[in-house]
């Protein structure tokens, strides 16, 4: 059973805003991810520089993909006793680089002291019109940016106790904002790579009730590549030329590989999930 889709249901009925990468109330998009230690990362894999970096930067992630301005975080870390000055000094300058290179303003949150580091980030951003997981339709052509599975790749080799670069994806995702806020009139869905390409596709097809025509295979090694946080998304054909157009101008590589279609998805990769 997943555990955590089952826990995500007990809240469903009672509010409109669960089920998207952020909830959207008004103009204002609310979203939330938590990072922790050795559940999403390790501390011998990255500096502590690094992993608030990719925490702020996770969470910025899902702002984009809906649509909306990121302004705004809250932060709470729970801190580790032994951590020292520097260390602290080292966390906070990862969360004020990134905050600062998207604009974001840190206006407050919570700290405690824990066995482990772990991070929560909510973020605050600002919407004209957000794009939701909502909105494929049967005919839309399905796209993702970048490359996928380096991420997997290099997880493996970090699980394997070898190391990685630090321009991997894995430790640093690369996020695209102006190209999506600048194709974001021509598309009908949207939302990041976060749990992998097919895990992305099994969220598509539940909320639009729709399946998808593969134009060639997709080796699990591509899509079941979870921590891409590339963008997966749809629209119509017709846009296709407008949609290449700002790719090529802002050097972004589009993959377009299915077609929605009647019927359903279900992810074949292994359950991650607790």
């Amino acid at each position: 059973m997943n555990k955590e889709a089952f826990f995500i249901k007990q809240f469903v009925s009672a509010t409109k805003h669960i089920g998207d990468d952020g909830a959207v109330v008004g103009k204002w998009v609310y979203s939330q991810d938590a990072f922790f230690e050795n559940v999403h990362f390790k501390k011998e894999w990255m500096s502590l520089e690094q992993i608030a970096t990719k925490a702020m930067l996770v969470n910025i992630s899902d702002a984009i993909v809906m649509n909306a301005k990121p302004k705004y975080a809250l932060l709470t870390v729970a801190i580790p006793k032994i951590y020292t000055q520097s260390d602290l000094i080292s966390l906070a300058r990862g969360f004020k680089k990134t905050a600062k290179k998207f604009g974001v303003e840190i206006i407050g949150g919570d700290t405690i002291s824990n066995e482990k580091l772990d991070i929560s980030v909510t973020i605050i951003s600002k919407t004209k019109k957000p794009i939701l997981r909502t909105g494929a339709k049967i005919g839309d052509l399905v796209a993702y940016t970048g490359e996928l599975g380096s991420a997997k790749k290099d997880l493996d080799i970090l699980l394997g106790g070898g190391n990685i670069t630090k321009k991997s994806k894995f430790i640093k995702p690369k996020l695209n904002p102006e190209f999506f806020y600048e194709i974001s009139p021509y598309i009908s869905s949207a939302l990041d790579i976060s749990d992998g390409l097919f895990f992305e596709l099994g969220r598509l097809s539940s909320a639009n009730n729709i399946g998808f025509e593969f134009f060639e295979s997709i080796d699990d090694e591509i899509g079941c590549s979870g921590e891409e946080y590339e963008v997966l998304f749809s629209f119509d054909v017709k846009h296709f030329k407008k949609i290449d157009k700002i790719a090529k101008k802002h050097k972004v590589d589009i993959t377009v590989f299915a077609k929605a279609v009647d019927g359903s998805f279900e992810c074949p990769c292994k359950e991650h999930h607790f």
